[in-house]
């Protein structure tokens, strides 16, 4: 089992990396559809290219981003119903949800977008759009992100089954009982404006 907890890490530690070039290409994509904007009115002028390399930044943050998430344990859940299990429970459901339907799904979505990206890579599509991008990039997307996911699936696996076999004191990578940041961030500003004197609830 440690010989897999040690796999487990280095996936973790991919999905880190990416993770935080996902951030630099959020900004990439908010400066570019902000000067595209700036440009189209102050001159007039706008470009194809610049509208499909702002779809394609954001591809590539969903697709890329997936393990990443999986990572964070951000992923939706119906808290309702999982807040009431016990860990050993959760962790359980996460295991046969994995084995069941995300991976299958993984392995699905790979072997049905990799031959769209060789087609593409192969006859070098281009967009039907005047000034349009190459098209292999952004399909390449596809198969990537997915094995991406599915590697993080191996990680999350490993880490479940080593916390049920006593290996590990929690199946999550990170604090499932932590406060998310956007849930920190309203009570800092609520209390902020508390102090100051200030209503938090709004004109009634």
């Amino acid at each position: 089992m440690s010989a897999l907890l040690k796999v487990s890490s280095l996936v973790d530690a991919i999905s880190e990396l990416i993770g935080k070039l996902i951030m630099w290409l959020v900004l990439a994509c908010v400066l570019i559809s902000a000067a595209n904007a700036i440009v189209r009115r102050a001159f007039n002028y706008s470009s194809n290219a610049y509208l499909e390399i702002q779809w394609y930044l954001f591809a590539a943050v969903f697709m890329l981003g997936a393990g990443f998430v999986f990572l964070k344990n951000g992923h939706v859940r119906i808290d309702f119903v999982s807040s009431r299990l016990s860990t050993r429970t959760n962790a359980i459901i996460d295991i046969v949800g994995i084995l069941l339907f995300v991976a299958p799904f993984c392995v699905l979505m790979v072997d049905l977008s990799w031959p769209l990206f060789y087609r593409a890579w192969v006859s070098g599509e281009m967009s039907p759009q005047a000034g349009g991008l190459i098209r292999w990039p952004v399909l390449l997307l596809m198969p990537v992100g997915f094995s991406l996911l599915l590697l993080q699936c191996v990680s999350e696996l490993i880490k479940r089954a080593a916390y049920l076999g006593g290996h590990r004191a929690e199946p999550y990578s990170v604090d499932v009982h932590e406060k998310p940041d956007e849930i920190k961030l309203a009570e800092e500003l609520m209390a902020e404006a508390e102090h100051k004197g200030q209503p938090s609830g709004g004109a009634r």
